[in-house]
């Protein structure tokens, strides 16, 4: 199965991961599965990094080292993607999870978040 991890799930498997369920866990962990982060969880964590909304320590740099060193795969944002993000419903207004939900149904991944509003929307989920 191809995974797609919302920016929250991302943060707390790298940082807090006793708030992950154990089935969200272990679908992260299985090594059948292949698992994605979005350019686009980077580009929000810098953002709140810069505005002081979240502290990552050793920054944004060392998020990627933890990514990499993880086995998650860096995913860019792609033309398709853009033209998923511009039909979808307005159910969520937030921009980085229209343009992670976007990603996942363009990829057809599955999209593994604990946000329960994803489920308004026509995506394969893992919550």
């Amino acid at each position: 199965m191809k995974v797609l991890l919302d920016t929250h799930i991302v943060l707390w498997f790298l940082g807090d991961v006793e708030k992950l369920s154990k089935t969200t866990f272990a679908a992260i962990i299985e090594p059948a599965n292949k698992k994605y982060i979005s350019i686009v969880s980077a580009w929000e964590l810098a953002i709140k990094i810069n505005l002081g909304k979240l502290a990552f320590e050793g920054g944004i740099g060392h998020f990627f080292t933890m990514v990499e060193e993880n086995g998650f795969e860096l995913l860019s944002v792609k033309e398709d993607h853009i033209k998923h993000l511009e039909t979808l419903p307005l159910h969520h207004r937030d921009p980085f999870d229209r343009l992670l939900l976007a990603t996942a149904i363009s990829e057809q991944m599955t999209f593994i978040t604990a946000d329960k509003n994803i489920a308004q929307y026509n995506v394969s989920l893992f919550t």
